[in-house]
């Protein structure tokens, strides 16, 4: 039996405030809970003991795409940033999570690597309806599709016909169908093909009125079906009414954004600087800043950072070119503090933990053990000091490849410590135990 051990701080999240507590966790599950000092605690003083961050949005790329991540590297890059729960997309993974064979392959790549808990979404493709079920029942938190091409082609988009065959499935089992929002039948007014370096002509290449279509259909198959929809990583505050009209209709709809919608801004992004490609694209500040009202009134539900790295050639790092790089953002270690940097001027501490932890608890349905600091929940906790900043250097990224735009950028929110399943997975800016973590299957899955 393992040893417990016991941790102070003076401001400790429980039950929604910070308050002084000295929390015991033994063989990975929290025990107890003291609102004073023990004499055995580690006492971390005025640092925030919260819940560990889950990120619900991550591709990890393993098996089939390993150079371009994988879980050893992934997990250890989450385990930095106070990440003690990811969940990995279908793609870029070769193959694809569009079957039970593949997600068995993908579990069994997954061995001995796993720096922090990893859960796994299916995925929707055409032709693949016959293939949902068997998905759910191995354990998935959800099932991903796109509604306009996803970069890879063996992943294809899907529309509303292949979604109405797939929602009764999903309604069934009560698992959310996640959309990548973005139709691409709205012509784009852009001069990318003759402007490629140019980050205004990319931007205008994928309009607002891409998403804000996209949105407005998984509403009305929300509303059709009643089963659970997400739509991820929302970018166009254009679509912010009908996901609050929605909501307040009682729909089961969630909306995620990303922190580098939060952050950075289209106005400063620099030309011939793919790093800050991805689709949606960042837009302009203005609309930004009704992102972070929207995570403020509750419009949408929580942040996770949609981290999609890629080689150096592929995000086509040299030539800068906006319309041949791989679009994605590389993220994942900085999800609290990229959050909190663009948000500590805006928003509590108090509305933003939730935003971590249990709101993406919630969504997943595993908050029953994880996103709250509570006697018998698994012990993945972060300490760390929000008032404290950082320079991200390339050494201090534990991503497999430096590239982010987050790199040479001051944050806020460093991560003193973060503790997976009771172990110590990170502390004083290194890995310190490995293979903390555990697969994270769904409710309707019995292992």
């Amino acid at each position: 039996m393992s040893k417990s051990k016991a941790i102070y701080s003076n401001r400790c999240w429980l039950e929604g405030k910070l308050q002084p507590a000295t929390v015991t966790f033994a063989e990975g599950v929290i025990t107890n809970i003291l609102p004073y000092k023990t004499n055995d605690a580690e006492d971390v003083g005025d640092a925030i003991i919260m819940p560990g961050a889950i990120d619900a949005h991550v591709h990890i790329n393993e098996p089939g795409r390993t150079e371009w991540e994988g879980f050893d590297t992934a997990t250890q890059a989450a385990a930095a940033g106070g990440i003690t729960t990811i969940v990995d997309m279908p793609l870029n993974a070769s193959p694809v999570t569009t079957t039970l064979a593949a997600m068995q392959e993908k579990l069994a790549a997954a061995t001995n690597k796993l720096h922090v808990n990893v859960g796994l979404y299916g995925g929707l493709i055409p032709n693949n309806i016959k293939d949902l079920e068997d998905l759910i029942k191995a354990g998935v938190l959800g099932i991903k599709c796109f509604l306009v091409h996803s970069g890879i082609d063996e992943f294809p988009n899907v529309g509303a016909v292949e979604m109405e065959q797939a929602l009764p499935i999903l309604a069934k089992y009560n698992i959310p169908l996640l959309a990548h929002c973005e139709i691409d039948e709205t012509k784009a007014n852009s001069d990318l093909a003759s402007n490629p370096t140019n980050y205004q002509s990319y931007l205008a290449s994928r309009p607002k009125a891409w998403e804000n279509e996209a949105v407005d259909l998984m509403i009305d198959l929300c509303s059709k079906y009643k089963t659970p929809v997400h739509i991820v990583h929302v970018s166009s505050a254009e679509a912010l009414p009908a996901i609050a009209k929605a909501k307040a209709n009682g729909l089961p709809l969630t909306a995620e954004t990303c922190p580098h919608y939060l952050l950075f801004e289209a106005e400063t992004i620099p030309d011939a600087n793919t790093l800050y490609k991805c689709a949606p694209p960042i837009r302009e500040k203005a609309n930004n800043d009704l992102l972070k009202k929207a995570l403020t009134d509750g419009t949408l539900n929580f942040i996770a950072t949609d981290h999609s790295p890629a080689p150096p050639a592929i995000k086509e790092i040299e030539s800068g070119n906006y319309a041949k790089a791989w679009g994605g953002i590389a993220g994942l270690q900085f999800l609290l503090s990229g959050s909190w940097t663009s948000l500590k001027d805006s928003m509590s501490i108090e509305k933003f933990i939730p935003l971590l932890t249990e709101h993406p608890a919630t969504f997943l349905n595993i908050n029953h053990r994880k996103g709250s600091i509570k006697i018998g929940y698994d012990a993945d906790l972060v300490i760390w000091q929000p008032d404290e900043s950082f320079f991200v250097t390339t050494e201090s990224i534990f991503h497999k490849h430096q590239l982010s735009p987050y790199c040479n950028k001051t944050l806020f929110g460093k991560i003193s410590q973060t503790i997976v399943n009771g172990k110590t997975a990170f502390k004083d800016e290194k890995i310190v135990e490995k293979n903390a973590g555990t697969i994270v299957y769904s409710v309707s899955n019995n292992q």
